[in-house]
Parts: structure tokens; C-alpha cells; sequence
């Protein structure tokens, strides 16, 4: 991102073109404040995002009050994702300006399963076969339904 808009939201991210439909996804779940998503290049099996919907380049700049809804819904999809794929553990990331990693300038949480003894991926070194991420997608929204 350009230095020069670091303070301005693009609404043409590649988040913000997910949530409007532009650009397919495999959806795990959406409410009225997010979409959860099955990220296209995993660091591990399962590796999901949460988007919320408001505007927002990070967590620096997001509403408080959307911030309250979005908190309960990551919980939820680690719980699934720990259930679905048997992970050992569950990393919750989120990254905020370029100098912490951030690379799409709209707020989003990683939630990724963890497993003792096999080291994460690079992130977005390998794009995921989309045929894969349904089988994946099938067995976390089974578990999410339980909830």
C-alpha cells in the first residue's frame, strides 16, 4: 500500500471485493457484521478469516462497538476449527500497518489450526485447491452447526 493513503480505506481491496461477491470465496459462515472465510493460501489445513463487514484498514481505525461483535464470532470458528480438523491448538493473528505484516488494508482476524510437530506454512506462498478447501469447508461448517 502507498504510504501516502496509509490513513485512508480502499474500498476496493480484495476483502471489500470478497464481501460485495466480486471475487469468489468458500464461505464458512456470515452474519450481519462478518464473513468467515476459508483463506485461499493456508499456512495450515483449515487456515479461516474473519472479515467484518464495516470499513476498517485495522484495529487501529475500527469501530469499538463492531469490534464487541466480531470477538465472539472468531471464538466460535477457532472452536469449530479445533473440533473439525483435530488440531492440537488454534493461532488468532491479526496484523495492523505494512512494518507488522498487514498486507490487505482491511481489518481481518486469521484463525489457524496448529499442529504439535509441524511448523506453519509461509503465508501466501501456495495457493490452495479449491476442491480441497470445500472438503475442508464441509467439515468445519458440520461443527459449526453444533454450536
Amino acid at each position: 500500500m502507498n504510504e501516502k493513503n496509509a490513513n485512508t480505506y480502499q474500498d476496493d481491496n480484495i476483502f471489500a471485493q470478497i464481501l460485495s461477491g466480486k471475487i469468489p470465496s468458500v464461505k464458512l459462515f456470515e452474519t450481519d457484521n462478518c464473513l468467515a472465510i476459508l483463506d485461499a493460501f493456508p499456512q495450515s489445513k483449515g487456515h479461516a478469516l474473519i472479515i467484518p463487514k464495516n470499513p476498517s484498514r485495522n484495529l487501529l481505525d475500527a469501530d469499538p462497538v463492531q469490534l464487541a461483535k466480531i470477538l465472539p464470532e472468531v471464538q466460535k470458528l477457532a472452536i469449530a476449527l479445533k473440533a473439525a480438523l483435530n488440531s492440537d491448538g488454534i493461532k488468532v493473528a491479526q496484523f495492523n500497518e505494512t512494518a507488522a505484516g498487514q498486507t490487505v488494508f482491511h481489518l481481518h482476524f486469521h484463525i489457524i489450526p496448529t499442529y504439535e510437530g509441524i511448523e506453519l506454512g509461509k503465508h501466501a506462498s501456495e495457493m490452495a485447491d479449491t476442491d480441497e478447501l470445500e472438503a475442508t469447508a464441509k467439515k468445519i461448517r458440520a461443527e459449526l452447526a453444533k454450536l
